[in-house]
């Protein structure tokens, strides 16, 4: 039976402009695929995407449940679009509050907006329910960008007990740094959901920037990938130290050795 991969990315290309981490969101998935791997693939809907040219179309099925975020409900939509190339099916988390006529981590005056802790918690919790929804179990989950962060948290405390995530493991891929500002002191009463309680992040600082959001999701995840030659330093130092597999940078062509990581971390069942 072939093993399930859920890719988590924060920018997929070609519906984002081309970034190593756009191309990475398209070509995995991609490649994990063609290696024989059963995949699903998940990416914010940012207000710049645009719908007409990408041919997203709403699932009815999907959309519809509201999520409570800081005391307050916002409804889940999910879009779907597939990848011209390759026919790759993607997955988008929307919701008018956080993304209708929004760019992604900043705005167009390149200030980053104050509730992208908020953002990144309902996509995390978005996906999760709606891969809930489709009834998939997938057996690794690949987190690629800040967006993502919170994921690794969410599958060992508050979905732990979800038939679906049961024996998921989780990799985090580690990327340059993002964010150049924090995401204000609420981060942690607004990330509190079932049992991912906000006494849980108390050994981290009170206010989340990047470099705490990466130990949050290294603290959580199984494995850990060097995504790129520059990733951030301090956060694979951190995952260095906590001991846990790490992939190395492989380099531009990556396939094999991300292949390879997976079953590493996910062994086949004799």
């Amino acid at each position: 039976m072939a093993k399930k991969v859920l890719f988590i990315n924060q920018e997929i290309a070609p519906y984002v402009a081309e970034s190593e981490m756009s191309i990475m969101g398209r070509d995995l998935p991609q490649k994990a695929q063609e290696s024989g791997f059963e995949i699903r693939t998940f990416m914010p809907k940012w207000g710049n995407i645009n719908e007409r040219r990408g041919q997203l179309h709403e699932v009815i099925r999907l959309s519809g449940m509201n999520l409570i975020i800081d005391d307050t409900d916002h409804p889940l939509i999910i879009k779907v679009a597939s990848i011209p190339t390759s026919r790759i099916q993607v997955y988008f988390i929307d919701n008018d509050d956080y993304f209708l006529k929004r760019q992604m981590t900043e705005d167009e005056d390149g200030t980053e907006y104050p509730d992208n802790g908020e953002r990144a918690i309902f996509f995390a919790r978005g996906v999760l329910e709606t891969v809930k929804k489709l009834r998939w179990s997938p057996d690794i989950i690949l987190c690629q960008g800040w967006m993502g962060a919170v994921i690794p948290l969410y599958i060992k405390t508050a979905y732990h007990e979800e038939p679906c995530f049961a024996n998921t493991k989780v990799i985090t891929s580690l990327f340059q740094s993002q964010l150049k500002t924090d995401l204000g002191k609420n981060f942690k009463s607004c990330v509190e959901f079932r049992s991912a309680k906000a006494a849980l992040l108390k050994n981290y600082n009170e206010t989340f920037d990047f470099k705490e959001l990466g130990k949050l999701a290294i603290d959580y995840s199984d494995a850990v990938i060097e995504a790129g030659p520059n990733v951030n330093q301090e956060l694979l130092d951190y995952a260095k130290d906590k001991k846990i597999d790490i992939l190395n940078y492989p380099g531009e062509d990556h396939s094999a050795a991300y292949t390879d990581f997976y079953n590493k971390i996910c062994p086949s069942e004799d």
